[in-house]
């Protein structure tokens, strides 16, 4: 699909240029909504339109605005989001397409998952789908890492497997900002201890595992970045694996991605035995490492992404785009 198999539908503001898909970004005064109105500042194919601050909580009002156009984006709370789509859904031949980046959808059977390097063929599923479901950050580095691994066998179904993983106080919502930033909290803290995460069910469900894993997510007094690492003893998977099977597993799977990079064995954190989570702020980009000892027969799988960028709002601008037919450009 290109850019002129769009329909585009009428337009209503003044700056509108004709021919352009139109956008609406419902909850654009989030973290999450906006970062993406900020990245779509920078896009040069797209319209944006916006309701009032006295009309976004009226339902007439959205929904008049939603058949004005092309997609819309829903950087909602799960129940607000559920809402919309419902409103979406009444409105027959008139809906848009929807992107949600909320939790709500992320394993709906009628919904496509966001991540377009999931497979060979999910950026087309994406590129046909009227209704998309944007991922989780940690799971876009959970599931980057482990997709690849039980796809060639070398990670069986029901292995334990166990996911660590640490974000900037970005991610945690508007109440964690405030205290981090007002200086109240802590330096550092594990949470989600109770194992019932929301991102576990999506995580599990597109890694390919029948097996529940152990998710430890913690976060630190930065604002974003974020390492999701994966331990393995080696001798417990199939075929028992070194570090350089696991690597070129990775390497064939995201050969020729343009925003997921697996970085070569013998890179600078491997020599150093160390790596930051802060390195690809404010991008799209997504870096998987293979640190592995064949001395111990152990290897740790780490993701290094941005938790606002490939982690949420450069994740959703990418979507778009494919949702969109428009050019892959303008992300990083």
């Amino acid at each position: 699909m290109t850019g002129a198999d769009i329909r585009t539908k009428s337009t209503a503001s003044s700056g509108d240029t004709v021919g352009r898909p139109t956008v609406f970004v419902d909850g654009a005064s989030g973290t999450t909504g906006l970062e993406i109105r900020q990245r779509l500042d920078r896009q040069g194919d797209v319209n944006v339109k916006s309701l009032t601050d006295d009309k976004r909580k009226d339902p007439a009002a959205k929904r008049a605005l939603m058949a004005e156009v092309d997609l819309v984006i829903l950087c909602l709370p799960d129940d607000a989001a559920k809402d919309t789509v419902a409103l979406i859904d009444d409105m027959g031949a008139h809906a848009p397409k929807v992107l949600d980046a909320s939790t709500a959808f992320r394993i709906a059977p009628d919904w496509t998952y966001g991540f377009p390097e999931l497979t060979s063929d999910q950026a087309d599923r994406i590129r046909a789908a009227r209704k998309v479901a944007n991922p989780g950050c940690y799971p876009t580095g959970s599931i980057a890492l482990l997709r690849p691994l039980t796809d060639a066998g070398l990670i069986p179904p029901d292995y334990p497997v166990t996911i660590n993983a640490v974000s900037g106080y970005s991610g945690g919502g508007k109440s964690m900002i405030e205290s981090f930033e007002k200086g109240t909290a802590p330096a550092f803290e594990l949470y989600g201890l109770g194992f019932e995460h929301k991102h576990l069910p999506e995580t599990q469900k597109y890694a390919n595992l029948t097996r529940r894993p152990i998710f430890a997510p913690s976060v630190g007094d930065y604002r974003q970045g974020m390492l999701v690492s994966i331990p393995l003893h080696l001798d417990t998977l199939p075929g028992q694996p070194d570090g350089a099977a696991l690597h070129a597993a990775l390497a064939e799977r995201y050969a020729g991605s343009t925003y997921v990079s697996v970085m070569p064995l013998d890179n600078a954190a491997a020599k150093s035995g160390r790596i930051e989570p802060e390195a690809l702020n404010g991008s799209n980009r997504l870096e998987l490492h293979v640190f592995a000892s064949d001395k111990h027969r152990q290897a740790v799988l780490v993701a290094r992404l941005d938790n606002l960028g490939k982690g949420a709002s450069g994740a959703a601008v990418q979507n778009m785009r494919l949702m969109l037919g428009l050019r892959d450009e303008g992300l990083d």
